[in-house]
């Protein structure tokens, strides 16, 4: 189990990254999350033998990235890409490889002090929208967007997000919610997707 995520918390100057919509979370006959009942997006597809990802697209919101590994830290948090990579999407290297059966863990800069970064505009992704992730077998898993919701970072739900499936599913994470000064991004976007496609 994960620690909760904790990513570097610079915002820019002028701007704040878009946030959710309301419209975008769970229903609330599926608040406890895709791992506990039927993902509206779900398919038949079959699940992938482990291969780790390489590149992360998501077009609705002009990402394509490449990846890197991630671990924990001492707390079991999980680390961040380095600050000196805003432009990479990390993947928990130590979890489900994305398009296998689990939860696979991909996470981002929202921004830093250089400007954007990958997942500036997470919060603006939509339900249905699709992540594809390229992985070194050569083959691409496409998820389908099930919800976008921003927690608290005191409240952040772990289990939720991080707890296991029995399908290929895929949780996107990055800083969102208010700034503070000092402490900065004050909550976290989370994406929930599920497999719907292998190319």
């Amino acid at each position: 189990m994960l620690a909760g995520l904790m990513l570097v918390t610079t915002a820019l100057r002028g701007g704040q990254p878009p946030q959710p919509s309301p419209a975008q979370s769970y229903s609330p006959s599926l608040r406890s999350g895709p791992s506990n009942t039927a993902s509206a997006h779900y398919s038949s597809v079959s699940a992938l033998p482990p291969s780790e990802p390489v590149r992360l697209r998501i077009p609705a919101i002009g990402v394509n990235a490449p990846m890197t590994e991630l671990t924990l830290d001492g707390t079991g948090a999980l680390r961040p890409p380095s600050a000196d990579m805003p432009a990479f999407a990390g993947w928990y290297g130590d979890g489900t490889t994305p398009g296998s059966v689990g939860t696979a863990i991909t996470t981002g800069h929202v921004d830093t002090q250089e400007g954007p970064g990958v997942f500036y505009r997470l919060g603006a992704l939509a339900k249905g929208d699709t992540i594809e992730i390229t992985r070194a077998d050569r083959r691409t898993a496409v998820f389908a967007v099930d919800a976008v919701e921003l927690y608290d970072k005191e409240a952040f739900p772990d289990e939720k997000v991080y707890g296991s499936s029995h399908r290929p599913e895929l949780r996107v994470i990055t800083c969102g919610g208010e700034y503070a000064e000092g402490t900065g991004y004050q909550g976290n976007v989370v994406v929930y997707a599920t497999l719907t496609a292998v190319t």
